[in-house]
């Protein structure tokens, strides 16, 4: 993934709102560039503080972006476990189904 096509998934990737492979390439990225860390520090800072500003809150801005990048690492490893869950399942009922198909034929 290119620093431009993170640059345009920081905002969904703030909103949660980022699928499973886009997430993936986001993070890996994000780990990788220290350019687009620091632009989602900034985006985050200047969105969520104004957000936090407006309503009077106290906030670590700071803190938070460390929560919400672990919260998407954990996120990500959850899908691809369900990812994984799934293809196993899938192939079990392949496997039953051929199985059925054996039994009935040779009955």
């Amino acid at each position: 993934m290119t620093c431009k096509e993170t640059e345009k998934l920081i905002p969904p990737f703030l909103m949660d709102d980022l699928d499973t492979d886009d997430l993936r390439e986001f993070m890996e990225h994000i780990d990788e560039c220290d350019d687009c860390k620091e632009e989602l520090t900034i985006q985050f800072l200047v969105t969520e503080g104004m957000m936090r500003l407006e309503s009077g809150n106290v906030f670590d801005l700071q803190n938070e972006l460390k929560f919400r990048m672990d919260k998407a690492e954990h996120t990500l490893k959850v899908r691809e476990s369900m990812q994984w869950f799934l293809y196993a399942l899938e192939g079990l009922v392949g496997v039953a189904l051929i199985t059925l198909i054996a039994l009935l034929i040779f009955l």
